[in-house]
């Protein structure tokens, strides 16, 4: 650790998790061989499974779970509230009572673009593909490739052809 990362004393770190400057990780679970980029938040209630990249800029919000072997790019929002609100209906704050954490998941070895926003209540398929820019509004399948705002499905991965860079 360093002293340029605020690391809550309830984060589960794994074995050989490499962490960046300047992040921010409270109550969350980290998973072995992880890499977290330079301005990263995770909050509490989140899980980043094994071998994962957590590339720079990102915020993965309280209720999302990654599995294994995800790749999420540079400046990747999560949301974790479909109506979110600051005020009740009568004009007194929101404290974390008045509503309810949304879930989201990425499934192992799913790939995160850059830029890409993930709604909650939403699932990213394994080995599924997110294009970087896109709005990912409901469920992924797997080894799909996505794009678009709103995120729509361009074509599936063949098999054998994951990380070979075909089609690029």
């Amino acid at each position: 650790m360093n002293s340029y990362n605020s690391i809550a004393s309830d984060v589960k770190l794994g074995k050989d998790v490499k962490l960046s400057k300047f992040i921010n990780l409270y109550g969350c679970d980290i998973g072995d061989e992880t890499r977290i980029g330079a301005f990263v938040e995770i909050q509490k209630n989140a899980s980043v499974g094994k071998r994962c990249k957590i590339s720079s800029h990102t915020f993965i919000c309280e209720g999302v779970a990654i599995e294994d072997e995800v790749f999420i790019g540079h400046g990747v929002t999560f949301t974790n509230d479909t109506y979110p609100r600051a005020a009740n209906a009568d004009g007194t704050p929101q404290t974390e009572a008045d509503w309810k954490v949304e879930r989201t998941v990425v499934k192992k070895g799913a790939s995160v673009g850059s830029g890409a926003t993930i709604l909650s209540r939403t699932a990213i398929g394994e080995n599924a593909i997110v294009g970087a820019g896109s709005v990912v509004t409901r469920d992924v399948p797997p080894n799909a490739i996505v794009a678009g705002n709103p995120a729509r499905i361009l074509r599936y991965i063949e098999q054998g052809t994951e990380g070979s860079n075909a089609g690029s």
